[in-house]
């Protein structure tokens, strides 16, 4: 089930992503597995929140829907 994030937007975030890793997320704009796409880790790794876990959440997330980081996709 999809949730909505602050803005109302709908979001695909895993189930289990912690809050404060999905307010991070939503604070810097993202709300979609596909922006993250667009991003490399560790740019997501300087959001306040943001830690191995919840990387790891997103990129097994990524991984189920054939995405990956951006500096992943390059390399």
């Amino acid at each position: 089930m999809k949730e909505n994030d602050i803005a109302g937007r709908p979001s695909d975030f895993p189930d289990k992503l912690s809050q404060p890793a999905r307010r991070a997320l939503q604070g810097a704009g993202y709300s979609t597995l596909e922006q993250l796409a667009e991003t490399s880790e560790a740019e997501l790794l300087k959001l306040h929140g943001m830690g191995p876990k919840a990387m790891e959440q997103l990129r097994q997330a990524m991984m189920d829907k054939g995405l990956q980081f951006a500096d992943k996709a390059q390399g």
